[in-house]
């Protein structure tokens, strides 16, 4: 008989996977999900959320450029998506073939692993990740075909680390400098070069402010997941760099953050508007500041969220790039009126 929940959409399930990454009671309410609950899920689309962003900001500077293009920036927009929630569900599997997430482990500690926790099988997993890859792959290949041939080197270049993040980048602490360069100069930048054919070092230079945030978050997580990844050998920045030296540089990085806005506003490539990110300023302050300088918690707070932990640096750090995101955005949609008087 067939299973007519699956054709149910979970529009709740979803609004979870979209603003955290929930977690499934065992396999039967797993097998209950519809099939974009899962996907949700198994790509924690939480996170997929700072790839939009990025793409956004891409399209926002060409407008400033006066180069636009509709057709192009969905493809963008799409096919980063897709090449993110791939490398998700790639992490997730070669996490689990390597014995990383057993054993109650970080991961399925604060959110659902499907592959570690029975829900799907390696086969399973394997041919989600292909599907999503290939739709995503279609984007970028069509961006190739239209476009300027250093398109396709960005498209080559982005399969590599696609793929190389899992391994052996993030085990040798290389994974965190990865996400500096793919958040800012490849998917801003890169979009860019995609939306109007023309690549540009200011924009590059300009995605920075946002790429830091995405790597913060990166460092926040390995920083909490060091009691796991150290007695396993995944060797993380933050693994080889010590727990305090990883927390100092965490801060040092969300501060570039305003630094770089300052600069590219007093140097004349943005406007004035740009300055709204400074509202973000409080929560840096308190607390993520307090937060940083002081060691993972024994136990979780009181006050914190039971479903969130053992997620704490990277929980704040994530936070703060919402809030840093979102005002970035602001002020270049800002920028972009302002052109319009």
């Amino acid at each position: 008989m067939q299973n007519h929940s699956l054709l149910r959409p979970d529009f709740s399930m979803w609004g979870k996977a979209l603003r955290g990454i929930p977690r499934v009671k065992d396999k039967a309410h797993w097998d209950a999900l519809d099939p974009i609950s899962r996907w949700l899920i198994s790509t924690r689309a939480a996170v997929l959320l700072m790839t939009l962003f990025a793409a956004v900001i891409a399209g926002i500077f060409a407008q400033i450029e006066g180069a636009f293009h509709w057709l192009r920036f969905l493809a963008v927009a799409f096919g980063l998506i897709m090449a993110h929630a791939t490398n998700n569900i790639l992490n997730d599997l070669a996490d689990h073939s390597r014995g990383v997430d057993k054993d109650d482990a970080f991961r399925t500690r604060y959110g659902t692993q499907a592959v570690e926790q029975g829900f799907m099988t390696r086969g399973q997993a394997r041919i989600m990740a292909l599907i999503t890859g290939i739709i995503g792959g279609i984007a970028g290949i069509w961006l190739v075909a239209v476009n300027d041939p250093l398109v396709l080197y960005f498209f080559l270049a982005g399969i590599v680390f696609l793929f190389a993040y899992n391994w052996p980048l993030k085990h040798i602490g290389l994974g965190e400098p990865l996400v500096v360069i793919v958040w800012g100069p490849m998917m801003i930048g890169g979009g860019f070069l995609a939306i109007t054919g023309s690549w540009s070092w200011d924009v590059a230079l300009a995605s920075l402010p946002y790429a830091l945030g995405p790597t913060a978050v990166l460092f926040g997580k390995h920083i909490d997941k060091i009691p796991w990844d150290k007695p396993k050998n995944v060797k993380t920045l933050p693994v080889l760099i010590g727990h305090l030296a990883a927390r100092n540089t965490t801060l040092v990085l969300l501060a570039l953050q305003y630094m770089v806005v300052l600069y590219l506003v007093i140097s004349g490539f943005s406007s004035w508007t740009l300055l709204v990110v400074f509202l973000a300023l409080p929560y840096y302050i308190k607390p993520i500041f307090g937060i940083f300088t002081k060691p993972t918690p024994a136990e979780c707070p009181p006050d914190y969220p039971k479903d969130v932990w053992p997620l704490w640096f990277s929980s704040h750090a994530f936070v703060h790039n919402r809030k840093f995101g979102g005002l970035f955005l602001l002020g270049l949609i800002g920028q972009v009126v302002l052109m319009w008087f």
